[in-house]
């Protein structure tokens, strides 16, 4: 279809996409410049009628379109030309993705493209390899930038376990600040082979910081029998999965009573367990857990540019053993 014949309000909405963008980078922009944080939301649905996402990744758009039966294949590219022309970035750095509702199983590892292109990004003092193309997710959430820093902040001298680590930038965070060991663990062999690659980035002892890819619930099985213990972890599931071999499926909102249950088994007295989800109609049920303290600490969690009346990103608890 050539630029002519789309229809008059697409250009209007991509204008209006573009106006609202420009003004969000130039608020943003400078202050993320000083922290050194490269990856930043800068739109998420704000205006009802174009149904979009955008994300800069260090000079680099990701622009998705959450998909309806209604969409039609012009819309997208339209939209990311209006914000790319906005902020003088260059078709090439530009990455476009649809984004579909539901049951998003595996969804984070799910392939797209076959290009195997990784761009290196900063978040603070660490730097991540991020893939713009291939996958749904680029492998590092921006919406959990403020608690990779709480779990730093904790970190000294402590056992560190990162439950679906996915690429490990948790680990990350602990390790730079001064773990003593950090355990990651993820049943996707490209999810810990990412992740290898983000730990040698970032220069960690891979004899202090393991790698292991397992299923969730076997390696805390193996881990009860060995007697490991931790004190600290970061439980961030998928909301639902299935284990195609075993045929096993894992939904949060049944299942994680019984997880969480099964990790602080392994946290020592005293330790903490962030424990996160982005499952939108969530229902916590902790009150079974031997612990100390569950607080809620959903709104000290999501960074300024991930705020919106729409939608909670996440959420997350501060568990204490």
């Amino acid at each position: 279809m050539k630029d002519s014949d789309i229809p008059g309000h697409f250009h209007q909405q991509g204008q209006m996409l573009a106006n609202r963008i420009k003004k969000r980078f130039k608020h943003l922009r400078r202050r993320f410049y000083r922290q050194n944080i490269e990856v930043f939301r800068l739109y998420d649905w704000d205006i009802p009628e174009i149904r979009a996402v955008v994300d800069w990744y260090g000079g680099h758009l990701v622009i998705g379109e959450y998909m309806r039966r209604q969409s039609v294949p012009e819309w997208l590219p339209l939209m990311g030309r209006e914000v790319a022309d906005a902020l003088v970035v260059p078709m090439d750095k530009v990455h476009l993705k649809q984004r579909w509702a539901g049951r998003q199983d595996g969804r984070r590892y799910e392939r797209i493209d076959h290009t195997d292109r990784k761009i290196v990004v900063s978040e603070r003092d660490l730097r991540f390899k991020v893939n713009p193309n291939d996958y749904v997710d680029t492998g590092l959430f921006a919406d959990h930038r403020d608690t990779r820093q709480m779990v730093r902040v904790l970190a000294a001298g402590k056992d560190f376990l990162n439950l679906y680590c996915y690429t490990a930038s948790f680990s990350c965070y602990a390790a730079k600040g001064g773990a003593r060991s950090t355990v990651s663990v993820d049943r996707s062999e490209s999810a810990i082979q990412w992740a290898r690659e983000n730990l040698a980035l970032n220069a960690m002892d891979p004899t202090t910081h393991r790698l292991v890819q397992a299923h969730a619930f076997d390696f805390l099985k193996q881990a009860a029998r060995e007697k490991r213990r931790f004190d600290l972890a970061v439980v961030d599931p998928p909301s639902y999965s299935t284990t195609k071999t075993r045929n096993v499926a894992f939904d949060i909102a049944r299942d994680h009573p019984r997880l969480l249950k099964v990790v602080v088994d392994l946290l020592r007295p005293g330790a903490t367990l962030f424990f996160s989800t982005n499952h939108q109609r969530f229902e916590p049920r902790m009150n079974g857990l031997t612990v100390a303290d569950v607080k809620e600490i959903t709104a000290n969690t999501i960074p300024e540019d991930y705020v919106s009346k729409r939608k909670t990103i996440h959420r997350c608890w501060q568990i204490t053993v």
